[in-house]
């Protein structure tokens, strides 16, 4: 079930030119990532190699679909279209509160860019919105959709599809939708939950990154989309080898469904929807305070010891051959490096704003690398985040605190491969078309 000659024939269709050996070199990286899993694995010889070949069956599919597909590539703009005016309604909203403060670059009134008032006040927003689809039944129909994909093609525990799929949708309130069925999993899969939940994004904060980059990159709201279903079967691969299955879990191969506490009424969903927005943005402005706050008191005596040694630097200079393996172009794999060595300190959010950074200043040689780091940055892949989403869980079910706890680190190195693995997918399929940039 390995994707091979087919789409090998398609990696070099240039026929060996430039595009081609760098697609070529993303397929390889690949391959890369799934073996450093693989020799980080706590039983290399129980990996369920039907998880993997399924998995990435399905990443390869679904990209083809949306990247070479003319129906998938007009359902591509659609869904960039729509994240992007949904955007603008949240901004209006902003605006009334704000005023000129929320006002974005390039529009009459403007005081310039303005993280706390103009983008993540939009994570309110869209927290409301997916609580009124939870509501409605249409966010738990979705993530059940996903989760029998998984289940069936996959074959894990349909707790653990559930986790995965939901990841997709939303952050750590994802673990309300497997609630009941935590105290029973296995710490295989207490490791895939917690993958998932690291290796994707939240749609409110997807709203975020989708506003620090729509205007250098008009088409990154259909790309942070792809990313995040691409990364909920990437987590899943990587889980599985570094962490394969060993015992039995209750719900294997079940067609499980979300849990859901169902409000008395839509303005109760509104309500709590956005009280929980307030919440994500509250944690974010602080972790940023404190993360860059603690990362400037470090680079300030890493000076003292070598004058430009900064740990941004060092964390780039380690994340290089990582990058390279991406498929990268040379040219911009040493800019491309410090944004992913950056991220695993830092967080994605000041990546994405470095990234918006480079493409604003003309910095990048090839689109290319700006679409491979999206894909590749598109997770909560950070020392900080795993210490929240463990928190998160071992509130819902204390009695697995100890476990989770064991599992995390292993669940970060996991979670970074699914996203370098998601950047491989984005590499591999790059065609240098206009849909991909403009």
């Amino acid at each position: 079930m390995i994707p091979g000659p087919w789409f090998l024939g398609y990696f070099l269709a240039n026929r060996w030119s430039e595009r081609g050996m760098h697609n070529l070199v993303s397929f390889l990286g690949l391959f890369c990532f799934m073996i450093i899993a693989w020799l980080c694995s706590n039983d290399r010889k129980n990996v369920n190699w039907r998880v993997v070949c399924w998995g990435l069956a399905l990443q390869f599919l679904f990209a083809f679909f949306i990247f070479v597909a003319p129906f998938g590539t007009t359902i591509f703009l659609g869904i960039n279209t729509f994240v992007v005016q949904i955007l603008d309604c949240a901004a209006s909203g902003s605006r009334f509160v704000f005023g000129r403060l929320a006002v974005g670059p390039g529009q009459e009134g403007s005081l310039g860019f303005i993280l706390a008032f103009q983008a993540l006040p939009a994570i309110i927003f869209f927290s409301a919105l997916v609580s009124l689809l939870y509501y409605v039944k249409v966010m738990p129909k979705v993530i059940r959709f996903f989760a029998r994909i998984f289940t069936s093609l996959m074959r894990i525990s349909g707790a653990e599809a559930l986790a995965a799929s939901s990841n997709i949708f939303v952050g750590v309130e994802s673990a309300f939708t497997v609630r009941p069925y935590i105290k029973d999993m296995t710490g295989s899969e207490l490791c895939t939950m917690l993958t998932a939940c690291m290796a994707t994004v939240a749609s409110n904060v997807l709203a975020l990154y989708v506003f620090t980059l729509r205007d250098v990159f008009p088409t990154i709201a259909g790309h942070l989309v792809t990313a995040s279903i691409l990364s909920a079967p990437a987590a899943i691969i990587m889980s599985k080898l570094i962490f394969p299955e060993s015992g039995t879990p209750v719900t294997l191969g079940k067609d499980t469904r979300p849990y859901y506490e169902r409000p008395e009424n839509f303005f109760v969903a509104i309500i709590n929807g956005s009280r929980d927005g307030a919440k994500v943005i509250v944690g974010i402005a602080a972790l940023l305070i404190a993360v860059l706050g603690l990362t400037a008191l470090v680079d300030l005596f890493l000076g003292y010891l070598h004058t430009g040694l900064s740990l941004r630097t060092i964390l780039g200079y380690l994340a290089y051959p990582l990058t390279y393996l991406l498929g990268v172009i040379p040219a911009d794999v040493d800019k491309i490096a410090l944004l992913i060595g950056e991220k695993l300190v830092l967080t994605e959010v000041v990546a994405y704003q470095d990234l918006a950074r480079l493409l604003a200043d003309g910095a990048l040689a090839s689109p290319r690398s700006a679409i491979i780091a999206a894909y590749a940055l598109c997770g909560f892949t950070h020392i900080a985040s795993m210490a929240i989403f463990v928190g998160g869980i071992s509130s819902l079910a204390p009695e697995k605190t100890r476990e989770l706890t064991e599992v995390a680190f292993r669940s970060l190195i996991a979670a970074t491969l699914a996203c370098l693995m998601t950047g491989s997918i984005a590499g591999i399929f790059y065609t240098g078309s206009s849909l991909l940039i403009n």
